[in-house]
């Protein structure tokens, strides 16, 4: 059975005393040592704070992204290796924010993919679709586009995918139960293709503006392992709330 597994990308927010008061309020009511994983995922600048409130707790800590590349000239940068010295063990990568806004490729992802293996870490690989290209019927076949890519060249088995249609992210809306179930189904027969195993045993989450009211729904459907929160994740009593909704 695939355990849960919910993921806090907390994206460009927090501060040195809401990070620490937010963590506190985490590890109160999380590290019971049941039910789903949870990771959170900070900026880069608070990671080694996070590192040291985490010590002997359950809660994972992850990074929002990595360069391809080792080390080098590359100013502005964290390489993967780099974050190994926080204790990171996941990296969100393929975000619709950073493919959009920095004009990622699906050849820049993967590369990033395979330098975050290669350390040791599992990728958290995120896809999607935009508005347009669902009205346009073209959604699976982006999907596929930037899952395939990866799925041929990466360690299937240290992997997670996360379906965030960008039409849903930060903006109130969100796909349904159905629609999200179809798309994670469809996801998971595109793993399925090249192993059945793997497939059955991925975990594959939801983002795109989950919350308190919806988690339950979202997490019931069969190929829905968890979820990759947003701003729900800043505000402790709902993203514990949504933490409880994904089965262990």
């Amino acid at each position: 059975m695939r355990r849960g597994l919910v993921a806090a990308n907390w994206k460009m927010n927090g501060s040195r005393e809401s990070i620490t008061e937010l963590l506190h309020g985490l590890r109160q009511s999380l590290d019971t040592g049941a039910g789903a994983q949870v990771l959170v995922c900070p900026p880069m600048p608070y990671l080694d704070l996070c590192s040291r409130l985490l010590q002997g707790s359950r809660i994972s800590l992850g990074a929002q992204n990595a360069h391809e590349a080792s080390s080098g000239a590359f100013t502005g940068e964290t390489a993967p290796g780099m974050l190994l010295d926080f204790g990171v063990s996941h990296v969100i990568l393929g975000h619709s924010e950073r493919r959009q806004l920095f004009a990622e490729t699906d050849v820049q992802v993967l590369a990033k993919c395979l330098a975050v293996q290669a350390q040791g870490m599992v990728p958290v690989l995120c896809v999607g679709e935009t508005l347009q290209e669902r009205e346009a019927g073209q959604a699976e076949a982006v999907v596929a586009r930037q899952l395939d890519v990866v799925l041929e060249a990466c360690e299937l088995t240290k992997l997670v995918l996360a379906y965030e249609p960008v039409w849903a992210i930060g903006t109130g809306q969100t796909a349904t139960p159905e629609q999200a179930q179809q798309m994670h189904a469809f996801i998971r027969q595109r793993v399925a293709v090249r192993s059945g195993a793997v497939a059955e045993n991925i975990c594959i989450l939801y983002g795109g503006s989950v919350n308190a009211d919806n988690a339950a729904q979202l997490f019931a459907q069969q190929d829905i392992d968890g979820g990759l929160v947003g701003g729900a994740s800043l505000k402790p009593a709902e993203f514990i709330k949504i933490c409880k909704s994904v089965s262990g």
